[in-house]
């Protein structure tokens, strides 16, 4: 039985020490780095991962935008911003700065772009009129990848590493042709579609998207169709793909549909970014502001250390109140803490002012676990029962508060994550996390240690318990 338990703390070591490794490599590559000059082979590196921050922390661009609704009817307005925000949200993310937070507040769009210091650069990205085109296979590059799946007796999507040895050596002149971007552009652009939309089969009731062109949109269109018949036709929207279809012959008319394996949102979403570069919605630049990294720099570190304060008055109290569990305690807050900022850093959580609140108000929350789990355990000590007996009737009569507490807050969290702005949702969202991982520390970690000194030699030393 001790030995199961001493398994268990080892685990809960082991898995300590792997999870701070991959949330701390640096140090962990430098031993690697020693490592690999002296062996034949190559042991290879952790990924170095830095924390995200938001714009109050990191500083970054904030704009405010004004949409042109003139030209557009008042029933397709809130769509229509729904679009752009979809779209803005796109060209940051091309832009390369990843959780880009873009707000809808009536006619106006709130732009934040965390890291983005360049303040120009980034207004020009966003500011640019959606581009819709459509993009066709060449003959060309059509009959080199014929020629290279022939010879590799596959299609291109399995080809293998070995394969790329075979056409090095093949006679195959350009086969690199057939491994790149397959789609031309052509005349049809977004100013040749009227309208996009989705409609209903009448015996399958399985949503499919309509397209109607204008007069010359309807000409290029069947010249397009006629001669890419059993081919690909794509869409891209800025330069992304937004979807591709097979045409199954030649479409005249000015009307086409596309049909595929479609839930009926995703029908809904491709139809609105098609009118999104079909019908663009002008936008203007309201206001501009560029807020520099010192500010969060400032913010950062007030709550750095006034977390360490917190840290170190807590666990002094708890181990002047609870004494050795009350170091176990911080041992596992320790690790508490270590988790929570591994899956910041995997997920990966976009911190901001309000989500480091979120997280010390969870510290809280880990600890409350604790005093309600030591209190009963001396209790029951002091009844007489052994260590042993108080750790386990501590943790079952402890259990009911520390659920229904934990639960309780995690209700309002959630709500707050789903009907709240992007700035109290970065609260909600590390307050959730932290209270998962508070109960796996208490209910598991705390309780795998202190199931080991029950069982050594300082467990029968009660003046370190009471």
């Amino acid at each position: 039985m001790f030995e199961d338990k001493k398994t268990t703390a080892l685990l809960i070591i082991l898995l300590t020490f792997l999870v701070y490794i991959i949330t701390f490599p640096a140090y962990f590559n430098k031993g690697v780095v020693t490592i690999n000059e002296k062996l034949p082979f190559t042991v290879p590196q952790l990924q170095e991962r830095d924390f995200q921050f938001g714009l109050d922390l990191q500083g970054g661009a904030h704009l405010v935008y004004e949409a042109d609704f003139s030209d557009v009817p008042a029933e397709n307005r809130e769509q229509r911003m729904e679009g752009l925000r979809n779209l803005i949200e796109r060209r940051v993310d091309l832009y390369g700065i990843a959780d880009a937070y873009v707000r809808v507040t009536g006619e106006r769009l709130i732009v934040e772009i965390p890291g983005a210091h360049d303040l120009e650069e980034a207004i020009n990205v966003i500011g640019e009129t959606p581009f819709l085109d459509f993009r066709e296979i060449t003959p060309e590059k059509k009959e080199k990848i014929e020629e290279v799946e022939d010879f590799l007796g596959k299609p291109l999507m399995e080809i293998t590493s070995e394969d790329f040895g075979k056409l090095e050596e093949s006679d195959i002149e350009n086969w690199e042709v057939a491994l790149e971007d397959p789609f031309e552009t052509t005349d049809l652009t977004g100013r040749h579609l009227e309208s996009a939309g989705v409609s209903f089969h009448h015996v399958t009731n399985e949503p499919f998207i309509t397209l109607r062109f204008t007069e010359e949109g309807a000409v290029l269109f069947e010249e397009i169709t006629e001669r890419n018949i059993g081919e690909s036709l794509a869409t891209f929207l800025d330069g992304e793909l937004l979807q591709r279809a097979r045409v199954e012959e030649k479409i005249s008319g000015g009307e086409a549909q596309i049909t595929g394996d479609f839930t009926i949102k995703e029908a809904q979403e491709i139809a609105r970014d098609l009118r999104i570069g079909a019908l663009p919605v002008p936008i203007n630049l309201l206001s501009q502001q560029s807020i520099g990294p010192e500010v969060g720099e400032d913010s950062f570190n007030a709550y750095l250390y006034a977390g360490m304060i917190g840290f170190i008055l807590i666990i002094t109290f708890m181990a002047f109140v609870y004494r050795l569990a009350g170091v176990v305690s911080a041992v596992s807050l320790s690790i508490y803490g270590l988790l929570v900022l591994f899956f910041f850093q995997v997920i990966p959580i976009n911190l901001t002012l309000s989500g480091l609140a979120g997280f010390i108000l969870s510290v809280g929350m880990a600890i409350d676990a604790n005093v309600l789990i030591f209190s009963r355990m001396k209790e029951e000590m002091r009844k007489g029962n052994s260590l042993k007996k108080g750790i386990e009737e501590g943790y079952n009569r402890a259990w009911p508060s520390i659920r229904d507490g934990n639960f309780t807050t995690l209700m309002v969290a959630v709500i707050l994550f789903f009907i709240t702005t992007s700035f109290v949702r970065g609260f909600a969202v590390t307050l959730i996390i932290g209270l998962l991982v508070s109960i796996f520390t208490a209910m598991i970690i705390t309780r795998g240690f202190l199931n080991v000194l029950g069982e050594s030699k300082l467990g029968k030393i009660r003046k370190l318990w009471l």
